[in-house]
Protein backbone atom coordinates (compact mmCIF):
# COMPACT_ATOMS: atom_id res chain seq x y z
CA UNK A 1 0.00 0.00 0.00
CA UNK A 2 1.14 3.24 -0.96
CA UNK A 3 -0.04 6.60 1.23
CA UNK A 4 0.73 10.13 -0.22
CA UNK A 5 1.02 13.01 1.66
CA UNK A 6 1.76 16.56 1.32
CA UNK A 7 4.87 17.22 3.28
CA UNK A 8 8.45 15.40 4.58
CA UNK A 9 7.09 16.21 8.01
CA UNK A 10 3.80 14.22 7.44
CA UNK A 11 5.59 11.95 5.83
CA UNK A 12 7.96 11.17 8.50
CA UNK A 13 4.58 11.54 11.22
CA UNK A 14 2.72 9.28 9.13
CA UNK A 15 4.96 6.18 9.22
CA UNK A 16 5.44 6.27 13.32
CA UNK A 17 1.41 6.29 13.16
CA UNK A 18 1.42 3.62 11.07
CA UNK A 19 4.46 1.64 12.98
CA UNK A 20 2.54 2.11 16.33
CA UNK A 21 0.11 0.04 15.41
CA UNK A 22 2.66 -2.83 14.67
CA UNK A 23 2.47 -2.57 10.85
CA UNK A 24 5.84 -2.63 9.10
CA UNK A 25 6.27 1.43 7.07
CA UNK A 26 8.79 2.92 5.46
CA UNK A 27 9.18 6.29 4.13
CA UNK A 28 10.60 7.82 0.93
CA UNK A 29 10.80 11.15 -1.60
CA UNK A 30 10.58 9.68 -4.94
CA UNK A 31 9.76 11.17 -8.72
CA UNK A 32 8.34 14.48 -6.28
CA UNK A 33 6.07 12.67 -4.00
CA UNK A 34 6.13 12.21 -0.18
CA UNK A 35 5.50 8.49 0.14
CA UNK A 36 4.93 6.05 2.72
CA UNK A 37 5.00 2.69 2.30
CA UNK A 38 3.63 -0.19 3.82
CA UNK A 39 3.67 -4.29 2.87
CA UNK A 40 0.80 -5.06 -0.03
CA UNK A 41 -2.34 -5.73 1.33
CA UNK A 42 -1.82 -3.61 4.60
CA UNK A 43 -4.22 -0.72 4.45
CA UNK A 44 -4.50 1.12 7.73
CA UNK A 45 -7.89 2.67 8.51
CA UNK A 46 -8.81 5.36 10.99
CA UNK A 47 -5.47 7.57 10.26
CA UNK A 48 -4.80 10.68 12.13
CA UNK A 49 -1.95 12.21 9.76
CA UNK A 50 -3.77 13.37 6.55
CA UNK A 51 -3.10 11.91 3.76
CA UNK A 52 -3.59 13.36 0.24
CA UNK A 53 -3.97 9.44 -1.63
CA UNK A 54 -3.98 6.11 -0.97
CA UNK A 55 -2.78 3.85 -3.75
CA UNK A 56 -3.51 0.25 -3.30
CA UNK A 57 -1.80 -2.32 -6.03
CA UNK A 58 -2.39 -5.85 -6.90
CA UNK A 59 1.64 -5.89 -7.19
CA UNK A 60 4.32 -6.32 -5.20
CA UNK A 61 6.91 -4.02 -6.39
CA UNK A 62 4.66 -1.26 -5.53
CA UNK A 63 6.84 1.65 -6.13
CA UNK A 64 8.03 0.85 -9.93
CA UNK A 65 4.74 0.12 -10.60
CA UNK A 66 2.73 1.94 -13.34
CA UNK A 67 -0.14 1.03 -12.30
CA UNK A 68 0.07 4.09 -9.87
CA UNK A 69 2.76 6.43 -12.03
CA UNK A 70 1.80 6.46 -15.62
CA UNK A 71 4.10 9.04 -16.53
CA UNK A 72 7.35 7.60 -17.91
CA UNK A 73 10.24 8.05 -15.30
CA UNK A 74 13.21 9.88 -17.05
CA UNK A 75 16.40 9.04 -15.15
CA UNK A 76 19.98 11.35 -15.58
CA UNK A 77 22.77 10.44 -16.40
CA UNK A 78 25.70 12.78 -16.03
CA UNK A 79 24.24 15.36 -18.18
CA UNK A 80 22.44 13.05 -20.26
CA UNK A 81 19.13 11.63 -20.17
CA UNK A 82 17.12 8.35 -20.81
CA UNK A 83 13.58 8.84 -21.06
CA UNK A 84 11.02 7.25 -23.10
CA UNK A 85 10.97 8.22 -26.68
CA UNK A 86 14.66 9.07 -26.96
CA UNK A 87 17.16 6.13 -27.67
CA UNK A 88 20.21 6.05 -25.29
CA UNK A 89 23.45 4.19 -26.22
CA UNK A 90 25.83 3.26 -23.40
CA UNK A 91 29.12 1.45 -25.32
CA UNK A 92 32.91 0.55 -24.01
CA UNK A 93 34.94 -1.98 -23.60
CA UNK A 94 34.03 -5.05 -21.33
CA UNK A 95 36.77 -4.12 -19.00
CA UNK A 96 39.21 -1.21 -18.64
CA UNK A 97 42.87 -2.20 -19.67
CA UNK A 98 45.00 0.82 -20.51
CA UNK A 99 44.84 4.15 -20.78
CA UNK A 100 45.21 4.47 -24.61
CA UNK A 101 42.70 1.93 -24.84
CA UNK A 102 39.75 3.49 -22.93
CA UNK A 103 40.74 6.88 -24.35
CA UNK A 104 40.66 5.25 -27.70
CA UNK A 105 37.56 3.57 -26.89
CA UNK A 106 35.85 6.98 -25.61
CA UNK A 107 36.24 9.18 -28.58
CA UNK A 108 35.11 6.73 -31.25
CA UNK A 109 32.14 5.75 -29.38
CA UNK A 110 31.30 9.75 -28.73
CA UNK A 111 31.77 10.46 -32.29
CA UNK A 112 29.75 7.75 -33.43
CA UNK A 113 26.90 9.03 -31.43
CA UNK A 114 26.95 7.07 -28.09
CA UNK A 115 25.45 8.97 -24.80
CA UNK A 116 27.60 6.90 -22.27
CA UNK A 117 30.64 5.37 -21.65
CA UNK A 118 30.56 2.18 -19.98
CA UNK A 119 33.74 0.11 -18.96
CA UNK A 120 34.71 -2.54 -15.74
CA UNK A 121 37.02 -1.49 -13.68
CA UNK A 122 35.87 -4.61 -10.41
CA UNK A 123 34.93 -7.31 -12.93
CA UNK A 124 33.12 -10.96 -12.09
CA UNK A 125 34.27 -13.28 -13.35
CA UNK A 126 33.77 -16.86 -13.27
CA UNK A 127 37.24 -18.59 -13.12
CA UNK A 128 38.81 -16.60 -10.25
CA UNK A 129 42.46 -17.46 -12.83
CA UNK A 130 40.72 -14.95 -15.08
CA UNK A 131 41.24 -10.98 -15.40
CA UNK A 132 39.39 -9.38 -12.52
CA UNK A 133 39.53 -5.76 -12.91
CA UNK A 134 42.32 -2.91 -12.17
CA UNK A 135 40.33 -1.56 -9.47
CA UNK A 136 40.78 1.80 -8.80
CA UNK A 137 42.95 2.57 -11.41
CA UNK A 138 40.35 0.91 -13.81
CA UNK A 139 38.23 4.31 -12.58
CA UNK A 140 40.46 6.39 -12.57
CA UNK A 141 41.38 5.78 -16.26
CA UNK A 142 37.57 6.11 -16.83
CA UNK A 143 37.53 9.48 -15.32
CA UNK A 144 40.03 10.42 -18.12
CA UNK A 145 38.07 9.29 -20.48
CA UNK A 146 35.02 11.67 -19.60
CA UNK A 147 37.53 14.07 -18.97
CA UNK A 148 38.80 14.05 -22.78
CA UNK A 149 35.12 13.43 -24.12
CA UNK A 150 32.50 14.77 -21.96
CA UNK A 151 30.60 11.37 -21.87
CA UNK A 152 29.51 10.27 -18.33
CA UNK A 153 30.80 6.70 -17.29
CA UNK A 154 28.98 4.08 -15.87
CA UNK A 155 30.78 1.02 -13.87
CA UNK A 156 30.02 -2.27 -12.39
CA UNK A 157 29.99 -2.56 -8.56
CA UNK A 158 30.36 -6.03 -6.86
CA UNK A 159 30.99 -5.36 -3.20
CA UNK A 160 29.04 -3.06 -1.04
CA UNK A 161 32.25 -2.12 0.90
CA UNK A 162 33.66 -0.86 -2.28
CA UNK A 163 30.23 1.68 -3.00
CA UNK A 164 31.96 4.89 -1.78
CA UNK A 165 34.79 4.71 -4.12
CA UNK A 166 32.75 3.69 -6.88
CA UNK A 167 30.16 6.37 -6.51
CA UNK A 168 33.20 8.69 -6.28
CA UNK A 169 34.28 8.14 -10.06
CA UNK A 170 30.83 6.62 -11.48
CA UNK A 171 28.08 8.56 -13.28
CA UNK A 172 26.01 5.99 -12.49
CA UNK A 173 26.42 2.72 -10.93
CA UNK A 174 26.09 -0.67 -13.00
CA UNK A 175 24.65 -3.61 -11.05
CA UNK A 176 25.53 -6.57 -12.62
CA UNK A 177 23.56 -10.05 -13.09
CA UNK A 178 24.71 -11.96 -10.72
CA UNK A 179 24.03 -9.09 -7.91
CA UNK A 180 20.94 -8.20 -9.24
CA UNK A 181 19.75 -10.25 -5.68
CA UNK A 182 22.47 -9.17 -3.34
CA UNK A 183 20.17 -7.51 -1.24
CA UNK A 184 22.49 -5.59 1.13
CA UNK A 185 24.20 -4.32 -1.88
CA UNK A 186 20.62 -3.01 -3.34
CA UNK A 187 19.75 -1.23 0.09
CA UNK A 188 22.92 0.47 -0.07
CA UNK A 189 22.46 1.36 -3.78
CA UNK A 190 19.49 3.03 -2.37
CA UNK A 191 20.97 5.76 -0.84
CA UNK A 192 23.88 5.98 -3.07
CA UNK A 193 22.53 9.39 -4.47
CA UNK A 194 23.69 7.99 -8.29
CA UNK A 195 21.36 6.37 -10.65
CA UNK A 196 21.48 2.50 -11.29
CA UNK A 197 21.51 -0.08 -13.96
CA UNK A 198 20.11 -2.81 -13.04
CA UNK A 199 20.84 -6.12 -14.87
CA UNK A 200 18.41 -8.87 -14.69
CA UNK A 201 20.21 -12.14 -13.41
CA UNK A 202 20.44 -14.48 -15.89
CA UNK A 203 18.48 -17.33 -13.98
CA UNK A 204 15.79 -14.59 -12.52
CA UNK A 205 12.16 -13.82 -13.42
CA UNK A 206 11.05 -10.89 -14.72
CA UNK A 207 9.27 -10.53 -10.90
CA UNK A 208 12.12 -10.83 -9.34
CA UNK A 209 14.14 -8.75 -11.40
CA UNK A 210 11.35 -5.39 -10.60
CA UNK A 211 11.73 -6.60 -7.27
CA UNK A 212 15.31 -6.06 -7.07
CA UNK A 213 14.71 -2.58 -8.39
CA UNK A 214 11.70 -2.05 -5.59
CA UNK A 215 14.57 -2.90 -3.28
CA UNK A 216 16.82 0.34 -4.31
CA UNK A 217 13.62 2.63 -4.82
CA UNK A 218 12.31 1.62 -1.01
CA UNK A 219 15.69 2.43 0.42
CA UNK A 220 15.24 6.37 -1.37
CA UNK A 221 16.53 5.70 -5.19
CA UNK A 222 14.63 6.42 -7.76
CA UNK A 223 17.10 6.51 -10.54
CA UNK A 224 16.78 3.30 -11.36
CA UNK A 225 17.27 1.48 -15.16
CA UNK A 226 16.18 -1.85 -15.63
CA UNK A 227 18.53 -3.81 -17.94
CA UNK A 228 17.81 -6.86 -19.81
CA UNK A 229 20.68 -9.03 -20.75
CA UNK A 230 19.56 -12.57 -21.44
CA UNK A 231 18.75 -15.62 -19.50
CA UNK A 232 19.54 -19.13 -19.49
CA UNK A 233 17.50 -21.18 -21.51
CA UNK A 234 17.59 -25.32 -22.59
CA UNK A 235 18.90 -23.80 -25.91
CA UNK A 236 22.83 -23.21 -25.92
CA UNK A 237 23.22 -21.93 -29.66
CA UNK A 238 24.12 -18.51 -28.42
CA UNK A 239 25.61 -17.50 -25.20
CA UNK A 240 22.12 -16.59 -23.40
CA UNK A 241 18.82 -16.34 -24.67
CA UNK A 242 17.33 -12.90 -25.31
CA UNK A 243 14.03 -11.89 -24.02
CA UNK A 244 12.83 -9.21 -25.56
CA UNK A 245 8.91 -10.40 -23.93
CA UNK A 246 10.77 -9.47 -20.70
CA UNK A 247 11.34 -5.74 -22.27
CA UNK A 248 8.04 -5.37 -23.50
CA UNK A 249 6.53 -6.60 -19.74
CA UNK A 250 8.98 -3.96 -18.46
CA UNK A 251 7.91 -1.15 -20.00
CA UNK A 252 3.95 -1.82 -20.03
CA UNK A 253 4.17 -2.83 -15.88
CA UNK A 254 6.81 -0.22 -14.94
CA UNK A 255 7.06 3.52 -15.24
CA UNK A 256 11.13 3.07 -14.98
CA UNK A 257 13.85 3.28 -18.37
CA UNK A 258 14.35 -0.12 -20.01
CA UNK A 259 17.47 -0.76 -21.92
CA UNK A 260 19.14 -4.06 -23.25
CA UNK A 261 22.28 -5.77 -23.46
CA UNK A 262 22.97 -7.35 -26.73
CA UNK A 263 26.52 -8.31 -25.99
CA UNK A 264 25.79 -10.86 -23.58
CA UNK A 265 23.19 -13.01 -24.81
CA UNK A 266 24.82 -12.96 -28.24
CA UNK A 267 28.25 -13.97 -26.83
CA UNK A 268 29.86 -13.55 -30.64
CA UNK A 269 29.80 -10.01 -32.13
CA UNK A 270 28.26 -11.16 -35.35
CA UNK A 271 25.51 -11.51 -33.57
CA UNK A 272 25.09 -8.60 -31.75
CA UNK A 273 24.06 -5.84 -34.32
CA UNK A 274 20.58 -8.00 -34.98
CA UNK A 275 20.24 -8.52 -31.30
CA UNK A 276 20.58 -5.06 -30.49
CA UNK A 277 17.93 -3.93 -33.47
CA UNK A 278 15.31 -6.43 -31.71
CA UNK A 279 15.53 -4.98 -27.88
CA UNK A 280 14.84 -1.23 -29.93
CA UNK A 281 12.12 -3.13 -31.69
CA UNK A 282 10.99 -4.71 -28.55
CA UNK A 283 10.49 -1.02 -26.86
CA UNK A 284 13.69 -0.11 -25.51
CA UNK A 285 14.77 2.91 -24.22
CA UNK A 286 18.43 2.16 -25.31
CA UNK A 287 21.34 -0.04 -25.68
CA UNK A 288 24.35 -1.09 -23.49
CA UNK A 289 27.02 -2.80 -25.63
CA UNK A 290 30.90 -3.78 -25.57
CA UNK A 291 32.91 -2.24 -27.80
CA UNK A 292 36.76 -2.37 -27.94
CA UNK A 293 39.90 -0.74 -29.96
CA UNK A 294 40.66 -4.32 -30.98
CA UNK A 295 38.25 -7.42 -29.79
CA UNK A 296 40.39 -10.51 -30.60
CA UNK A 297 43.57 -9.32 -27.71
CA UNK A 298 40.35 -7.91 -24.98
CA UNK A 299 41.45 -9.32 -21.69
CA UNK A 300 38.00 -10.54 -20.84
CA UNK A 301 34.56 -11.54 -22.97
CA UNK A 302 37.08 -10.70 -26.11
CA UNK A 303 34.61 -12.57 -28.67
CA UNK A 304 31.43 -10.64 -28.30
CA UNK A 305 32.91 -7.01 -28.50
CA UNK A 306 32.50 -4.99 -31.22
CA UNK A 307 35.16 -3.17 -33.71
CA UNK A 308 34.55 0.12 -34.16
CA UNK A 309 33.12 -0.25 -37.60
CA UNK A 310 30.52 -2.49 -35.92
CA UNK A 311 29.56 -0.09 -33.78
CA UNK A 312 28.97 2.83 -35.86
CA UNK A 313 27.66 0.27 -38.06
CA UNK A 314 25.16 -0.08 -35.39
CA UNK A 315 24.26 3.06 -34.76
CA UNK A 316 23.38 4.01 -37.70
CA UNK A 317 21.12 0.83 -38.01
CA UNK A 318 19.64 2.12 -34.63
CA UNK A 319 19.04 5.25 -36.00
CA UNK A 320 17.34 4.12 -39.24
CA UNK A 321 14.92 2.07 -36.72
CA UNK A 322 14.49 4.70 -34.16
CA UNK A 323 13.34 6.95 -37.52
CA UNK A 324 11.09 4.54 -38.40
CA UNK A 325 9.48 4.30 -34.45
CA UNK A 326 9.13 7.54 -34.29
CA UNK A 327 11.82 8.37 -31.96
CA UNK A 328 15.13 9.81 -31.28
Amino acid sequence: MLYIVESPHLGRALKEEIESRGIPAWYVELWGNYIVATPPGTKVDGLKTPVKAVVELKTDYQLVSRQWKRDPTPVTIGDREIREGKIFIIAGPCSVETEEQILATARVVKEAGADALRGGAFKPRTSPYTFQGLGERGLILLAKARDATGLPITTELMDPEDLPLVAKYADAIQVGARNMQNFTLLKKLGRAGKPILLKRGFGNTIEEWLLAAEYVALHGNGGIVLVERGIRTFDKTLRFTLDVGAIAYAKQHTHLPVIGDPSHPAGDRRYVIPLALAILAAGADGLIVEVHPDPDKAWSDAKQQLTFQQFEELVAKAKALGKALGRD
